[in-house]
């Protein structure tokens, strides 16, 4: 039997599954740490999160059941035309398929078209494989954080021109 893997907008109803996805994710790797999404209380209500001009939310499905998403959203005190990648998260059993690429670049797709030239992202070494596949898509490592994403958990920050 064949699975059924689908990418699409974020809908009132994901809430619950995506943000059960993300802390799982950061359970897994120990990053459930203060400064994080993991205690970032819009982590529950993403659907409304992301209705802020300029953002955009993608959950992906296998066979109807939420197993990751990732957005972009306009950080606060970004530069001009720099959005911010988001809530990029798997659940273990959707890595190894390459699905967290393709939401990757989903998401920088529709940032692109929307208008934006570069993305920022955070990150921890704790997620050390996804850090590896940023720079793998070109990402660079910058010294010290862009805008006010409030996450002081993370200490690994990055661009990529669009």
């Amino acid at each position: 039997m064949n699975s059924t893997i689908t990418i699409r907008p974020i809908e009132l109803h994901d809430n619950i599954d995506i943000a059960i996805v993300i802390r799982g994710a950061l359970a897994e790797f120990g990053a459930n740490k203060p400064g994080t999404v993991y205690f970032d209380p819009t982590t529950d209500t993403l659907y409304e999160l992301f209705r802020k001009e300029g953002s955009f939310y993608y959950v992906a499905l296998l066979d109807g059941h939420i197993i990751g998403g990732a957005g972009i959203y306009p950080t606060e005190n970004l530069p001009v035309g720099t959005c911010e990648l988001v809530k990029l998260y798997l659940h273990k059993d959707a890595r190894g398929m390459g699905l967290g690429k393709k939401l990757l670049l989903t998401a920088m797709d529709w940032a692109k078209q929307s208008g934006y030239n570069q993305v920022y992202l955070e990150s921890m070494p704790e997620l050390s494989k996804a850090v590896a596949i940023y720079e793998k898509l070109g990402f660079i490592r910058l010294n010290e954080p862009l805008g006010n994403s409030g996450h002081t958990g993370c200490d690994i920050w990055m661009t990529k021109a669009l």
